[in-house]
């Protein structure tokens, strides 16, 4: 794998997983309340428009970053119409 491949999943990896310290936050507490539920949708719209371009284009590190980051950014979504 070439080195610009994998500074891009390294990137886009590290990026996505910002999100995890609040997911894991919403899991264990179920508190959701001060999350705005309108720049999750925003993000969610954003990251799923990279991840389709990413798999048009072909490239990899697009592809995973966004594949990550559009799956917690979702489960955030889904858990602040459940419990916001």
């Amino acid at each position: 794998m070439e080195l610009t491949t994998l500074i891009g999943l390294a990137a886009a990896v590290l990026s996505s997983l910002s999100m995890a310290p609040q997911v894991v936050k919403i899991y264990r507490t179920r508190q959701t309340k001060d999350l705005s539920l309108p720049a999750f949708l925003c993000l969610a719209t954003g990251l799923f428009l990279w991840l389709v371009y990413g798999i048009m284009i072909g490239a990899m590190p697009v592809i995973v970053g966004n594949a990550v980051g559009f799956s917690l950014v979702f489960y955030v979504v889904v858990m602040k119409l459940k419990h916001g």
